[in-house]
Formats: C-alpha cells, structure tokens, sequence
C-alpha cells in the first residue's frame, strides 16, 4: 500500500542540494539531463541555475518505488 509524500513547499534546489537528494555528482547530473533522463535545470539568474523541488522529490521517489 503506497504511502502519502508529505508535501512540502515548492523550492528551487541548487546543485548541491540536487547532489544530496540523488547521491549523483555533477558530471553525471548533467549527462542524465542532456539524455533527458532527469529534469531539467532552470535559469534563476544571469549565473545561476536551480531545479524545482516536486521534480527532483518525484524523480527520487520513481526511483525508490521502482517505477524508473
């Protein structure tokens, strides 16, 4: 029986947040987006790029239920 995701307010993740969540280093974040593997980066500022948190928390969680 699938249990409820607590939800939590939507954030912008930075990449060493997105690290954390998936155990992945940079290199391979990157190429799993390039494959579209994995959600894409959002730009946040002129130097700056962040991932909304529901898509990465999702991502994870596919991950974790086997549904990747």
């Amino acid at each position: 029986m699938p249990t409820a995701v607590a939800t939590q307010p939507r954030r912008i993740m930075r990449l060493p947040q997105v690290q954390a969540a998936t155990g992945f280093g940079r290199a391979w974040i990157y190429e799993l987006m390039k494959r579209g593997d994995f959600p894409q980066a959002r730009k946040i500022g002129t130097r700056a790029v962040g991932w909304p948190s529901d898509e990465i928390e999702a991502w994870v969680s596919d991950r974790l239920e086997g549904r990747a």
